[in-house]
């Protein structure tokens, strides 16, 4: 019961910080998602970085349409984030209940990340491509997210699903890389606990921001080239691409996407984008770990105190 108990508290905390780090950081990840998206030969681009998107909204009286998804984005990472937390957290419990070890090694680790990040990207991969084409849409244009999905047939609703998988390595790098330092962090706090309900060590907000930043941004670095492919296969078609059918068909594919991108921008197009997904990547994980760290004892207190009602509740009618 207190494995569950535990679960529950780190993926409700883990949620709870993707959605405030997510709408934080959300008028920068739409910039930063349309510049990754328009993919034209050298000279003919439209922005030349994130910064030019920022000064379209604003000269087009569109700055509100920096918000455009942003409802579709928060339920995706907060689902996301849970279903992620709960899993990790939750296999990795049980694994060293079964293995009898008294803590988990970086394979085994990176094992349980993948696992857990897979069936995550799965369930919500809709949520995601939503998402995506509502914030790469033209800027006043953007539609809601069930005419969104309903344009296209269900199975481009997962568009991305395979190279989504491909990329569960990237939080898998980074969550492991966190874990393990945390570890390390914590091994001269760490105290003998008294009952398996005491409420576990946590990190400072600031230590907790600053390994966030450095295992994202590691991740982020390594996994870049796909994730701009990723942006491009669920971007919205905007009407200035002025690609044929043919090409935005091969645009949806992982092959596709790499083709098009090297003969249009050549090999420094794999990395076009990359300071500004970094900036947005490894603050938005780190707000998210630094929060998480921060109201994880207080969610395990609540749902402690929460339990203990029903218990109470429960005596009190068997006994009347």
């Amino acid at each position: 019961m207190a494995l569950n108990m535990e679960s529950w508290a780190e993926a409700t905390s883990g949620a709870v910080g993707s959605l405030l780090s997510t709408t934080i950081l959300y008028p920068l990840d739409t910039c930063k998602s349309k510049y990754q998206a328009e993919l034209r030969a050298h000279g003919q681009a439209k922005y030349r970085n994130t910064f030019d998107v920022l000064l379209e909204a604003i000269s087009s009286r569109q700055v509100l349409s920096l918000y455009q998804g942003l409802g579709t984005k928060n339920v995706q990472s907060f689902v996301s984030s849970f279903i992620y937390f709960y899993g990790y957290d939750f296999f990795k419990k049980l694994y060293l209940k079964r293995s009898g070890f008294k803590s988990i090694g970086t394979r085994a680790n990176l094992v349980i990340a993948v696992v857990a990040g897979a069936f995550t990207v799965i369930i919500t991969q809709p949520l995601d491509t939503a998402s995506s084409r509502m914030q790469t849409s033209d800027f006043g244009k953007s539609k809601g997210f069930w005419k969104t999905l309903s344009e296209g047939t269900w199975s481009e609703a997962f568009d991305g699903l395979g190279i989504s998988i491909i990329l569960t390595s990237n939080p898998a790098i980074q969550y492991t890389a966190f874990d393990q330092f945390k570890a390390r962090m914590l091994k001269e706090k760490m105290k003998s606990k008294r009952g398996a309900e005491s409420s576990p060590e946590s990190l400072s907000a600031f230590s907790a921001f600053v390994l966030g930043a450095v295992s994202k941004c590691f991740a982020t670095c390594i996994t870049y080239p796909l994730i701009r492919c990723k942006v491009m296969i669920q971007s919205a078609e905007s009407e200035g691409d002025g690609e044929d059918e043919a090409e935005l068909k091969a645009r949806k594919t992982i092959s596709g996407s790499l083709h098009a991108i090297w003969k249009k921008e050549g090999l420094m197009g794999f990395f076009k984008g990359l300071q500004p997904q970094i900036l947005k990547t490894v603050l938005s994980s780190a707000l998210l770990l630094m929060i998480k760290e921060k109201i994880s004892k207080t969610t395990w207190v609540l749902l402690l105190a929460v339990r203990r009602y029903l218990f109470l509740t429960r005596a009190r009618l068997k006994s009347s």
